[in-house]
């Protein structure tokens, strides 16, 4: 066996190759993944000039404001999936629409305040226009990382009934809010009324859940997951079975992940 000479190691030091990345091309990487704020770090520590400050600042509050957009995105993309479904829970008793159902503000509210945290999402309103004659009210959706989208919507005051003066303006300030919270959400009540032209699901809670149940059981594919989810959220809301909705939303929405992993 032969013995590595001094000359055989320096001989293998001199033709083995330099691997390091030369000073420049490291430098470019560097500056390709800094981000503004970093850029606005080293000119201050470079003693650079205010215009050039000021230019990088605004850099920074522009992409601060892009990434707080795709954040607020992402999170209304994932909020949007929970299906959210608000219940009619009040029904007219007299007037031209006796018979009919709605969700109040407290319906809507509840409905979708869960989601919205889950996911880093607030709603608010605020009275934007408040005159004799008119009201407007504007509805904001934030994010946690700060982007915001409102919708405003405006009516008199609802004179109507025995209302007193601030009974109406309470009435159409209710009103606005709950309409411009369904609309920047993009949801909108269960079982809409249809003026008799259609027929609303019979049967007893346990009737449907087992319906729903044999139906859920039977799909082969996340799109029949979403179309019997759809079906049975009618037929719970006629039923008025909250709890049971609740528990099937979960299987259905179990299986449809399930079903869209297995597909990846």
């Amino acid at each position: 066996m032969k013995t590595a000479t001094m000359a055989d190691i320096t001989e293998i030091e001199e033709v083995t190759p330099v691997t390091a990345k030369p000073p420049a091309v490291q430098q470019t990487r560097a500056v390709a993944a800094a981000t503004p704020a970093d850029l606005l770090r080293i000119a201050v520590e470079q003693g650079a000039d205010l215009d050039r400050l000021s230019q990088l600042m605004d850099l920074q509050e522009r992409w601060e404001a892009k990434e707080a957009k795709r954040a607020f995105d992402a999170a209304f993309a994932a909020f949007k999936a929970e299906s959210v479904m608000i219940l009619k829970g009040r029904k007219v008793t007299d007037g031209p629409l006796k018979g009919k159902s709605y969700a109040e503000l407290h319906d809507v509210v509840n409905a979708v305040t869960p989601a919205l945290s889950k996911y880093g999402l607030s709603s608010s309103w605020k009275l934007t226009q408040d005159t004799k004659d008119w009201m407007e009210v504007t509805c904001y959706l934030r994010h946690v990382n700060g982007h915001e989208e409102s919708v405003s919507m405006g009516g008199p005051p609802d004179a109507g009934g025995a209302k007193n003066a601030i009974q109406a303006r309470a009435s159409t300030k209710t009103y606005l809010e709950r309409y411009t919270l369904k609309a920047i959400t993009g949801l909108s009540e269960q079982m809409d009324d249809d003026d008799g032209n259609g027929k609303v699901p019979q049967g007893n809670p346990d009737e449907v859940f087992m319906k729903y149940e044999s139906q859920l059981l039977e799909a082969t594919t996340a799109d029949d997951v979403r179309r019997v989810r759809a079906l049975a959220g009618a037929a719970f809301e006629a039923v008025k079975d909250v709890k049971g909705w609740n528990q099937f939303k979960a299987m259905a929405d179990k299986k449809r992940a399930d079903l869209e992993g297995s597909n990846q």
